[in-house]
């Protein structure tokens, strides 16, 4: 059963880790998937190619999703190429690991930019062309287990994964009258390359596998299957809801 079969899927940051793993797991589901990236045109075509090997169309945008010209010309290039916009899954993101006290200013602003700016573009530019197309929709923001819990070295980065998670809540209430819904999913330790130097230390990365019940680390294919989900008909009674996406991990108090 393809849960997405004639769907047309957008995924930001859609070349390396949950994207990619989002764009793959989309196309397996016969949907045709425009990704936006930033950096590698390598990884971009490799991704692009992944998913024409399984017999859909997928396209590549290259952008910053700070800037808001970024999020128009993403959807409009995706419209261009496949006629309409049916699902867009926000999931670019970084945390650059720094302690707070002597954090850098720079350093606050891009990611707030990135993570919750970008958020918010990219969202409000997909709704747009829903209400224009007229048959609804659905929006899945790639949040944060951090949007609950914090981070000694993440003080800049954990307020945009709240801010997403809300954002979700908000757009869920905004967009219901057009039939468009809106979610997040909140994945615990996943294994990408925004932590890879920080679990590099293998004393911290056992701690984090013995703090999850189901004993690892998430992969980024680990969310895939919530996302596809989540974007489909399966849930289609679904709005505003926040999906963890962790291993137990957020339960394990003890």
């Amino acid at each position: 059963m393809k849960l997405l079969d004639g769907k047309t899927v957008l995924v930001t940051g859609g070349s390396t880790g949950i994207g990619r793993a989002a764009a793959i797991g989309a196309a397996q589901h016969g949907a045709n998937v425009a990704i936006n990236y930033v950096a590698s045109d390598e990884k971009a075509h490799s991704c692009i190619a992944e998913i024409e090997a399984l017999g859909r169309k997928a396209i590549a945008v290259k952008g910053d999703v700070a800037l808001p010209e970024t999020a128009t010309e993403f959807v409009a290039k995706a419209v261009e190429a496949f006629g309409k916009v049916d699902v867009m899954v926000s999931n670019a993101g970084i945390c650059p690991f720094h302690a707070f006290l002597d954090m850098p200013v720079e350093t606050v602003d891009r990611t707030f930019r990135v993570n919750l700016h970008g958020a918010y573009y990219m969202v409000q530019a997909a709704a747009n062309q829903m209400v224009k197309q007229g048959h609804g929709g659905a929006i899945v923001a790639v949040s944060s287990i951090s949007a609950l819990v914090g981070g000694e070295f993440q003080t800049h980065y954990t307020p945009t994964k709240a801010g997403v998670h809300s954002l979700m809540q908000s757009a869920a209430i905004a967009l219901g009258k057009h039939g468009i819904r809106c979610n997040s999913v909140l994945p615990g330790t996943i294994l990408t390359e925004i932590n890879k130097d920080d679990l590099a230390d293998e004393v911290k990365r056992h701690h984090m596998e013995e703090r999850t019940p189901l004993g690892r680390l998430g992969m980024p294919e680990d969310l895939a299957g919530p996302i596809v989900f989540l974007a489909s008909d399966m849930a289609a009674y679904v709005t505003g809801a926040a999906l963890l996406v962790d291993g137990g991990m957020f339960v394990n108090l003890q």
